[in-house]
């Protein structure tokens, strides 16, 4: 067998000596260095288990962290339970059976995405409360006081998972999805052959064969409970998430908060490698016979009735009525909440959203090229480190930055007033750099993944065509690919740009003084119990959420008509 020629570094892809081997290595250096500044934060939250902490910590353990821990399992295991549910069952629904709507709900099923968790459980208490709408109806109607009747309190623990369920099932839903999708219809019909009805074939067959995209879902789901910070605290829940923040900011101690951090990310990683665990099993997928379409039940009166009871609840629990409730308080108080306030904080998202996605953007092009030039060990396993930060909860990464930022700011400002005799202040930390650093960490995963997908669609030929017109690296990124990956850098942009919106935690620990943005707006204002006012700003979230729901939407209905 002939030997490999040792100028091919990828196919379609030659180096000449001492040239190349450079940039490989120049490649290889960027991308390495990208994901060691990415792991900065995760890495110093980690190492704070080994720091004594004194007798906080000890303080910690005798009296919070069993009802943070309590809280914290409570709360995976009912979102855990009920998203499963929702999730799995609406997109069995949807995909096997066909009722009036199925069509519509398809996409539909996934616009809860569009709202935060925080910004539902301010929806709902406002709708809820003793003063709200729906406990005052009741009192007219049946003349009742106070007291003369039982009504369940929004704000507990149930109510928390209420709210994340009704935000946090489309994950489970988009992933079963697709695997129902992806299954073969062979093995489905021969279940039907051997007597299986819809509810047994589901059952036996199509769960089965859909685990493992099931339990990615689950995981997801279960990563986004934990990162949770305004629900939980609006609803006065106790878990890691206000644990870390009530440690730093409360009693000013940062090594016990980032002690805490370590644990909630221990046990993130617990759920990481569960689903790594689960998608191992993929091989047991069934993809013959793709090009014949299911066909699914039929389903008619009171069946057909329930089916699209059951798809239509969960979408105007967790969209529908909100959207409304919220759009409604904003017309109605629009003098209080589309005042120039509002609008100055606008203007910081916006800023923050637009430089976080322009630098995920470029920086997720860089990993994706490199790798897509020089694949090797090395490269990609710098890019799965770089791309860990998505897995991360936001309070645990506001940790992990404000640590070693901090103490740099305070090494520059020592050094600055021993030699020039200035201080030099808060560099970093008192600045949105800081807070930028934070959201790369959380959300370039979200860029590279998709950038990545996006250039691997690109054929390897044109490399070579590009290199024999004398184009290096570098000039064919910008000449050939980047035109030709026009969609999907604007995807990722759009994407990072969304998320940051979103994002809660993370900008409430780290964000400078007088900089407060439209998530961390709306937060405080509802802990002052001015919903309405909050309304303003929880829209506006929830509006430019929207966006990539559709985006994801319409991409599945085009793979549906291209299969």
């Amino acid at each position: 067998m002939a030997k490999p020629d040792p100028n091919v570094i990828a196919p379609g892809v030659w180096r000449k000596p001492g040239i190349h081997t450079f940039r490989s290595s120049g490649w290889l250096i960027l991308v390495m260095v990208i994901a060691g500044l990415v792991s900065i934060p995760v890495i110093v939250v980690l190492s704070s288990i080994f720091t004594a902490s004194g007798e906080i910590w000890n303080h910690l353990a005798a009296t919070v962290l069993p009802r943070y821990v309590a809280n914290s399992l409570w709360l995976m295991l009912g979102v855990g339970i009920s998203v499963l549910m929702i999730g799995v069952g609406t997109a069995w629904l949807v995909t096997l059976c066909r009722f009036p709507g199925s069509r519509l709900l398809e996409w539909a099923l996934l616009l809860p995405l569009a709202a935060p968790a925080y910004v539902l459980a301010y929806t709902y208490t406002g709708f809820l409360d003793f003063a709200g709408p729906v406990q005052s109806l009741l009192r007219d109607w049946f003349g009742w006081s106070a007291g003369d009747y039982w009504f369940p309190n929004i704000r507990s623990l149930g109510g928390a998972i209420a709210m994340l369920t009704l935000v946090l099932y489309p994950y489970v839903y988009l992933l079963s999805r697709v695997a129902f999708l992806e299954q073969s219809i062979v093995t489905l019909e021969a279940s039907r052959v051997l007597g299986c009805g819809p509810w047994r074939s589901f059952a036996t067959v199509a769960l089965p064969l859909a685990r493992p995209a099931i339990v990615a879902g689950l995981a997801l789901a279960l990563m986004e409970t934990l990162n949770d910070f305004g629900t939980v605290q609006y609803f006065g829940v106790d878990t890691f998430t206000t644990g870390i923040y009530r440690t730093w900011f409360g009693l000013g101690e940062r090594v016990a908060a980032a002690q805490l951090a370590a644990c909630l990310l221990l046990l993130i990683l617990g759920l990481i490698l569960v689903e790594r665990w689960s998608r191992r099993q993929a091989q047991y997928y069934q993809m013959s016979n793709r090009d014949r379409r299911l066909v699914g039940y039929r389903l008619q009166g009171l069946r057909a009735a329930i089916a699209a009871i059951a798809c239509f609840v969960p979408l105007f629990l967790g969209f529908l009525l909100p959207a409304a409730l919220l759009l409604q308080m904003t017309l109605k108080n629009s003098d209080q909440t589309l005042d120039n306030r509002f609008w100055g904080f606008a203007a910081n998202s916006f800023t923050l959203a637009a430089t976080t996605a322009l630098l995920a953007v470029v920086i997720g092009v860089l990993m994706a090229y490199g790798v897509r030039l020089y694949s090797s060990s090395g490269m990609r396993l710098a890019a799965r480190i770089a791309s860990i930060g998505y897995a991360v909860p936001g309070s645990v990464i506001a940790v992990g930055v404000l640590l070693p930022v901090g103490w740099l700011d305070n090494t520059i400002d020592a050094w600055a007033r021993a030699s020039f005799g200035v201080s030099t202040g808060l560099l970093l930390s008192g600045t949105i750099a800081a807070l930028v650093f934070a959201y790369l960490v959380r959300f370039l995963a979200i860029s590279f993944s998709t950038v990545e997908a996006s250039l691997t669609k690109i054929k390897l030929n044109l490399d070579d065509a590009a290199r024999s017109l004398g184009h290096g690296p570098t000039s064919t990124l910008v000449r050939v690919h980047a035109p030709m990956m026009g969609s999907g850098l604007l995807t990722a942009a759009m994407l990072v740009f969304v998320d940051v919106m979103k994002e809660l935690p993370a900008t409430i620990v780290i964000r400078p003084f007088n900089f407060d943005t439209l998530a961390v707006q709306a937060y405080q204002l509802a802990a002052d119990e001015r919903l309405a006012e909050a309304s303003g700003p929880a829209l506006a979230i929830v509006a430019v959420g929207i966006i990539p729901v559709v985006l994801l939407s319409f991409r599945i209905t085009q793979s549906q008509l291209r299969n």
